[in-house]
């Protein structure tokens, strides 16, 4: 074994009466478990969040999205587009058309997307986790319903218990413009809800109806505004998007699910960057209280460091001693808070006892999920911190040696 590395762990682990090297080495310790537990925790349960969000996202959100370059629609009926929905890897395969439109509720107003669905939108997603109120129904006994974002019935109030208040959607007609009576130039149909969903502001001021309703509402036969493809697992999904990208021409595009919505990722990863950062500074005061600890200690050995260079002990074997007594310190602190903070990852993973306040369906708990590359982050972070902390502190137990010599 190394002499440094045997002194040191003598220090670390010194039952003589230094008790109070050891209660400030024990300090410095618990203040590093901590800020890695904390980190680990944070991240994990970032992470949690992260999926979550992001998997309601998907449930609304295609796996490809074909939409036109230019205009708001455009015709699907093409042999190429049907051949796509005839795929054996397709899930899914959704006309859509939207527009905005007015909608109202007793005698409360809003401006909203109404989002008309083809019969397989429903396939192959877990919309029901994304509902807050009532049911994902878009279709019962012949009759249309509605699915309303959370944004859309928090500005109507809009109760899913009375059955006898429908929501009006107004659209301009064609041929708006010729009359002298403003109201009408509108077309309007009305639609009971039958669900409240709630994901994230860009969906939550939405109106889901089948794309029937929609077409007549819109006076729209055959257009669509867009079409979504969702596939089975295990496909080669950019594969399929440069295919299709160079089969339909530069007149469509077609974007995957971060196309769909960049800042949605884009805020995740700041997000998760900035709390990283935060906790990281955190942890560097943590670990910087090393340098105090090895500092007494160098006071409290002082005759054992003047003995050593008798001996014939250079300079780098006195740094060596401190350095790595810092980077025990920091090790053991560091493994420890992984262990501490996985433990309660894990807890928490398991019974959720960590309540969020809120008595949504969507989330109870605070969700956590593990990442190997955050516990190589934490531990990473730490060891990097150390070294330049232990550097300090070693430099500094050999800054006055000639005077410690001398003091003997």
């Amino acid at each position: 074994m190394n002499t440094s590395i045997f002194i040191a762990k003598r220090y670390l682990f010194s039952k003589k009466q230094t008790h109070a090297i050891n209660i400030i080495s024990g300090i410095s310790i618990l203040g590093v478990l901590v800020g890695s537990a904390a980190l680990i925790i944070i991240l994990s349960v970032f992470n949690g969040l992260e999926q979550v969000i992001l998997s309601l996202y998907s449930n609304f959100t295609p796996e490809l999205k074909i939409e036109p370059r230019l205009g708001k629609t455009f015709d699907p009926n093409t042999p190429y587009f049907n051949g796509l929905g005839r795929d054996v890897r397709v899930v899914s395969y959704t006309q859509v058309l939207q527009e905005k439109a007015l909608i109202k509720y007793a005698d409360r107003q809003f401006i909203g997307t109404v989002k008309g669905v083809s019969a397989d939108f429903l396939k192959g997603r877990k919309l029901d986790s994304t509902i807050q109120f009532g049911s994902f129904t878009l279709k019962d006994e012949g009759r249309n319903f509605a699915v309303i974002g959370s944004t859309v019935q928090g500005n109507l109030g809009v109760s899913l218990k009375n059955q006898f208040v429908s929501l009006q959607i107004f659209s301009p007609k064609r041929s708006a413009g010729n009359s002298t009576n403003p109201m009408n130039d509108f077309v309007f149909r009305s639609i009971q809800p039958s669900g409240v969903f709630g994901i994230q502001q860009d969906f939550d001021d939405l109106i889901i109806t089948p794309i029937e309703f929609t077409r007549d509402l819109l006076d729209e036969p055959n257009q669509v505004s867009s079409i979504e493809i969702n596939y089975k697992k295990g496909t080669d999904l950019n594969q399929i998007q440069e295919t299709i990208e160079g089969k339909i021409g530069k007149y469509y595009t077609v974007k995957n699910r971060k196309e769909q919505n960049t800042e949605l990722y884009k805020t995740i990863n700041y997000e998760r960057w900035s709390i990283f950062m935060i906790l990281t500074f955190v942890l560097i005061i943590a670990i910087f209280n090393i340098i105090g600890s090895l500092t007494m200690l160098v006071i409290d050995k002082r005759k054992d460091i003047a003995i050593l260079t008798s001996l014939g002990a250079n300079k780098k074997l006195i740094q060596g001693i401190f350095f790595f007594e810092g980077m025990m310190i920091s090790i053991i602190g560091c493994v420890g808070g992984l262990i501490l903070g996985l433990i309660v990852c894990l807890v928490q993973k398991q019974f959720g006892f960590i309540k969020m306040g809120s008595a949504i369906s969507v989330l109870d708990a605070y969700p956590v999920a593990f990442k190997l590359s955050d516990i190589g982050l934490v531990f990473i972070t730490v060891i990097v911190i150390a070294i330049i902390a232990s550097g300090i502190s070693s430099n500094l137990s050999v800054k006055r040696l000639d005077e410690i010599k001398q003091d003997l």
